[in-house]
């Protein structure tokens, strides 16, 4: 990576880790800090928000440049030239993460006994950027998030359904398949994708999700893009049988702003009127929604949701 690509990725609030992994505080990590509020993962899950390491092992490999993606899709390449170790990576994670934060010492809203907490992490969402799949190491960093004693939630695109296989003995807290689409053509039209029979990949990381025992649905939409067609989505929801179905709203943040308007972006009214009509062609019911995320939550019941250690 060149110094310049680095330049803008600070200037962006990203912390770069060793060669390929990165790290950048979340909103809702500095909004609990202060007392004002948490995120959807807090509402759904239980999840504290200011002990929460937002990062990715792998910052510019990605198999799709999907048109609301707020980071920059420009990538060139599906393998790392070094991989580093993941006691290396999420060493370096955690240091970052507590060295940014140190800041927020200095702020009078801060809740000091949340910050003393901030210093010991307990969950790393494996999201930010990137395709994390594609990191070689996958499961051995999973791993050892769980020595430490680290909750983890995995997001994936589904196009690397043969890393999911070798998850499914080193599993993440919670495992997430994003669906993009309701069927191929749209999938193709909107997410570009960089390899070939991508779409054969998402059915086939789909029909592996009874395997995880917390996995997710995530549908991300935009209007005019992919937020259509429900009854194509509950079709593919209902053969991969997932615990949890988030229905979430895309935003047009970051780089997602060259491709999409803010009038694509959908009210929370809107997504949860998408989520009903989800509910009606499922067995799923919408159990929660947190409003300022514009996001929803479907399950069959309303139990088990909440991690109990973390």
């Amino acid at each position: 990576m060149d110094s310049l690509r680095k330049k803008t990725l600070e200037n962006q609030g990203y912390r770069l880790v060793g060669d390929h992994s990165v790290i950048k505080i979340c909103l809702w990590c500095k909004k609990s800090l202060k007392d004002e509020d948490t995120c959807y993962k807090n509402t759904f899950y239980g999840i504290n928000s200011h002990r929460c390491v937002q990062m990715s092992p792998v910052i510019d490999v990605c198999s799709l440049s999907c048109e609301w993606c707020w980071r920059d899709v420009n990538k060139t390449s599906l393998k790392l030239d070094v991989v580093n170790s993941p006691k290396e990576i999420i060493d370096g994670c955690i240091k970052e993460q507590k060295k940014i934060l140190q800041g927020f010492l200095g702020n009078k809203k801060t809740n000091l006994k949340k910050f003393k907490e901030a210093m010991k992490p307990k969950h790393f969402a494996i999201s930010l950027t990137g395709e994390p799949t594609y990191y070689p190491e996958l499961p051995e960093l999973i791993n050892e998030l769980k020595k430490r004693e680290i909750s983890s939630f995995l997001v994936t695109n589904g196009t690397n359904p043969d890393m999911l296989k070798k998850l499914i003995k080193n599993q993440p807290t919670q495992l997430y398949i994003t669906l993009p689409a309701p069927d191929e053509d749209v999938f193709k039209r909107v997410c570009r994708p960089l390899i070939k029979n991508a779409w054969g990949n998402i059915l086939e990381s789909l029909s592996l999700m009874s395997k995880f025992k917390r996995n997710v649905v995530r549908l991300t939409l935009v209007k005019d893009l992919n937020m259509l067609n429900p009854d194509g989505y509950s079709k593919l929801i209902k053969k991969a049988k997932p615990f949890f179905v988030e229905v979430k709203a895309g935003m047009a943040t970051g780089y997602a702003r060259y491709r999409i308007g803010y009038e694509q972006m959908p009210l929370h009214s809107e997504i949860k009127e998408f989520s009903k009509q989800i509910a009606k062609f499922t067995n799923y019911k919408v159990m929660d929604e947190k409003k300022e995320s514009r996001v929803v939550l479907l399950m069959k019941e309303d139990k088990g949701r909440k991690l109990k250690s973390f």
